[in-house]
């Protein structure tokens, strides 16, 4: 992706990243694989990562980390200041919170921050309670769509339980206690400091320090300005705000380092200008690559292709078949962004899958890390349950589902509550569940086989329905009339 800075004095180089890209320190590592267990490699893995340039070394390799700023600066310092004999570092990265649930184009970012955490350094997620209420003009043509105060609270309540579980899961799930010190994690909304900053002492400290050419010379800035809908003052200040951000969390929690996703490059040299500015420190940006879909799109709320991390918007069975569907030119990339898997782990999965392509060894891998992340183990089971009943008709796992899971599997589903009657059977079950016709052309929907109960199909409309058969031991029936209709009932007093 090409980089947002502008032209200009402020521009300061960035350094790329990218095998091949970077000599020296900042070349990509090759690794040896060890003949270590799963758990030994994990922390073999991060021993070396923690060495000096290590941790910006392994993420190159990983393709996680797409670009650093300033980037003189980058090679100097930040090699000594990741070095594991010195305090640990706090980076932070922030989360509008435009919408009640982060989506899968939010998760490198936070993979990003749990890189810098499991090499023992202080993470800050921010959600941006304060400057949701602008909108970030990043990237857009147009203006977004403004926000009540009200309905940002409360989608920042949620952004923020949402990077709690995956804070508490990864904790949980993905890091012992004999691997190496896990680093703090926190997370804060900046509406509690921008929301007490009087105007007035805001331009008059922050304000005077971003200079406007800078501001105007950005690509997206200067695009909105020539449209015909143009630009707010209210947008054109939001990278004012981020850059505040910056500074606050600098004096107030020591942050050195900024992270973000490709698109943030132009907010992130405006919150480097100011601290550096103001503080004569030096302070680093990174950014992520933005994920997008077979068509280049960037997936997210704007382009309505976003697979959201919040359950109740996107299932753990939908999430977990978002990524077996990955194709095999991509599925390696993604092993490496959006898991924890050691490198040589990934290659040998790699090499499994050239030998058995049938059985899409890394997709379901990938699947079933990034589910585990999201959801839990729960989460994962109840992907792998819902798998089973859709696409392998287990009769097993369709017992064993919640009604949480049928609702979320089959979410445009006709549920129906039927009492069992004596004698009562298939063709009865279909007419009351207003599944086909009445009439002989529903008799013969059925004995044409296009109908099945459970997954099994049935061909005798007079059939007597059977517990534990027709009738799960659940109280459901799953009915599904041709090939994609499908009726769950729930049996009353069986």
């Amino acid at each position: 992706a090409p980089s947002q800075h502008p032209p200009g004095k402020m521009a300061a180089p960035t350094l790329w990243w990218g095998c091949g890209r970077a000599a020296g320190l900042w070349g990509c590592l090759r690794r040896v694989p060890p003949p270590l267990p799963p758990r030994r490699r994990a922390h073999e893995q991060a021993r070396r990562a923690w060495g000096a340039g290590g941790l910006l070394a392994a993420q190159c390799e990983r393709g996680l980390f797409q670009e650093v700023f300033p980037a003189q600066s980058a090679e100097e310092r930040l090699p000594e200041l990741l070095d594991p004999g010195r305090p640990p570092l706090t980076v932070y990265c922030g989360f509008d919170p435009t919408a009640d649930s982060l989506h899968v184009g939010h998760l490198l970012a936070v993979m990003a921050l749990l890189h810098f955490q499991r090499a023992g350094h202080n993470i800050i997620a921010v959600v941006g309670g304060a400057t949701a209420r602008l909108g970030d003009p990043s990237g857009r043509e147009r203006a977004r769509e403004q926000l009540s105060a009200e309905l940002v609270r409360v989608n920042a309540r949620s952004l923020s339980a949402g990077l709690q579980r995956l804070f508490e899961n990864h904790r949980q799930l993905f890091w012992g206690a004999d691997v190496g010190r896990l680093g703090q994690a926190a997370l804060l909304d900046n509406a509690s400091w921008l929301g007490q900053q009087p105007l007035l002492d805001f331009l008059s400290g922050a304000g005077g320090r971003l200079r406007m050419g800078t501001l105007l010379s950005r690509q997206s800035c200067q695009a909105r300005l020539r449209s015909p809908e143009g630009m707010s003052l209210a947008e054109f200040l939001y990278p004012a705000l981020q850059a505040y951000d910056f500074l606050h969390l600098h004096r107030h929690h020591g942050c050195r380092i900024q992270l973000g996703g490709a698109d943030q490059m132009g907010n992130i040299m405006s919150g480097y200008e100011l601290v550096t500015k103001m503080t004569g420190t030096d302070v680093f940006g990174i950014t992520v690559p933005l994920i997008t879909s077979t068509t280049g799109d960037k997936l997210g709320k704007t382009a309505g292709n976003a697979v959201w991390l919040n359950r109740n918007k996107t299932s753990p069975f939908e999430l977990y078949q978002f990524f077996v569907r990955q194709q095999d030119n991509i599925v390696k990339k993604y092993l490496k962004l959006f898991t924890f898997l050691p490198l040589e782990e990934i290659d040998h999965i790699m090499e499994m899958h050239s030998k058995e392509p049938e059985k899409w060894g890394p997709q379901k891998r990938l699947a079933a890390e990034v589910t585990k992340l999201v959801h839990g183990r729960e989460g994962l089971e109840s992907a792998k349950r819902c798998t089973k009943a859709l696409y392998y008709s287990s009769v097993e796992a369709l017992e064993d589902m919640s009604d949480q899971e049928l609702q979320e599997l089959f979410k445009q589903a006709p549920s129906a509550e039927l009492m069992l009657e004596p004698g009562m059977n298939v063709l009865d079950l279909c007419r009351k569940a207003n599944a086909i016709a009445d009439g002989p052309s529903g008799y013969q929907k059925i004995t044409d086989g296009g109908v099945s109960i459970n997954g099994i199909r049935v061909t005798n409309p007079e059939a007597v329905l059977i517990l534990g058969q027709h009738i799960l031991k659940n109280g459901v029936s799953l009915l599904r009339i041709g090939k994609k209709n499908y009726y769950i009932i729930k049996w009353l007093q069986l």
